[in-house]
């Protein structure tokens, strides 16, 4: 019988991912018949420890992991594919999917323990705080001075056209969830995203869906500098490389800094199990240092606000960039300065 049963539910699984443009997957075979089928933005090199800590804890639960990217896992969810756990860096369209009726209310001891920034209503839930950072090829940027503001990163680009002409790496924000976050918020924030945009339009920029192949093409040389990438995958990189010929950098004058959020899906067979899962994420999250995790903590967020800058907040204002005419015109504009001729 529970050969059966974990035929039925591989069959279900090999379903739902065929649906979707998986970027990976991994199945976690447990000691019983329950399986919590999480999609998640979060590549596996990033969130393999969550997974085993969750599964050392209850071996007879069986793990499918699945990771699209953000726009893909929005879609999902709100198609009511079989999920029980959903996971995205794009807090907007989580958000979106929260406000619109398409998670479940969950509520226990570790969650109410979240300050309130990181939670909204038992519908959505916080687990890290991450800021985009600019990673840097060294070798592409030796004699020049490393920018520390985005008014300084625009004067070295503009004044050195030759050596950084189809070497700029940023995200694609017509594809990308994430990178559309990071390129609203930004914009609202600073005007000096649109001049730092213009300047590079005229470099010949490369578009990308993901900060890993960003990082990877900045690590092979192919890319003299990646913009707003995360800089928790910046991080777990440069720990795996040797020679520093790679270095990240954070921007002082405004620091966009994401909260990576949970929720359970309306359509959620497991709630319990997913709910558990929170659990432990909710209290990794609220740990005082990183330890040995690779994704950072909530507490990052207290050095965050000693410089003047917070996270992104939870709530209404997330879904501003969502609606159809402000996005339309949010991309117009993003094309004008990021495709010149």
């Amino acid at each position: 019988m529970r050969r059966a049963c974990l035929a039925i539910a591989l069959t279900l699984i090999a379903a739902t991912a065929a649906a979707l443009e998986l970027e990976d997957h991994r199945y976690y075979q447990g000691t019983g018949d329950t399986v919590l089928r999480i999609v998640s933005t979060a590549d596996l090199e990033v969130f393999e420890d969550y997974l085993i800590a969750f599964q050392a804890e209850r071996p007879n639960i069986s793990i499918d992991y699945s990771v699209v990217s953000s726009a893909d896992l929005h879609g999902a969810i709100r198609d009511g594919a079989a999920f029980d756990l959903a996971l995205s860096s794009a807090m907007d369209l989580q958000f979106r999917l929260a406000n619109d009726g398409f998670a479940q209310s969950y509520r226990s001891q570790a969650t109410e323990a979240l300050p309130d920034w990181a939670r909204w209503r038992d519908l959505i839930f916080a687990f890290t705080t991450e800021p985009a950072v600019v990673v840097i090829s060294t070798r592409h940027f030796e004699g020049l001075p490393l920018p520390v503001t985005r008014q300084e990163l625009t004067a070295v680009l503009r004044d050195n056209p030759d050596r950084f002409n189809g070497a700029v790496g940023t995200y694609d924000v017509r594809v990308s969830g994430l990178g559309y976050l990071f390129a609203t918020q930004e914009a609202r924030s600073t005007d000096a995203y649109w001049r730092l945009s213009e300047v590079m339009g005229r470099l010949d920029p490369q578009f990308y869906c993901c900060s890993g192949q960003m990082i990877d093409d900045v690590t092979d040389g192919r890319l003299a500098l990646a913009y707003n990438v995360l800089g928790s995958y910046a991080a777990d990189r440069l720990a795996q490389e040797s020679g520093g010929e790679v270095q990240i950098l954070r921007m002082q004058d405004f620091d966009n800094v994401m909260l990576r959020t949970a929720l359970i899906p309306e359509a959620a067979e497991e709630p319990a199990v997913a709910g558990a899962f929170i659990d432990l994420l909710t209290k990794l999250g609220m740990r005082e240092t990183n330890g040995d995790w690779p994704l950072p903590p909530l507490s990052q967020n207290t050095d965050l606000r000693s410089t003047g800058f917070g996270p992104i907040r939870l709530g209404p204002a997330l879904m501003v960039y969502l609606d159809p005419l402000n996005r339309r015109s949010f991309l117009s504009e993003w094309e004008d300065a990021w495709e010149q001729p």
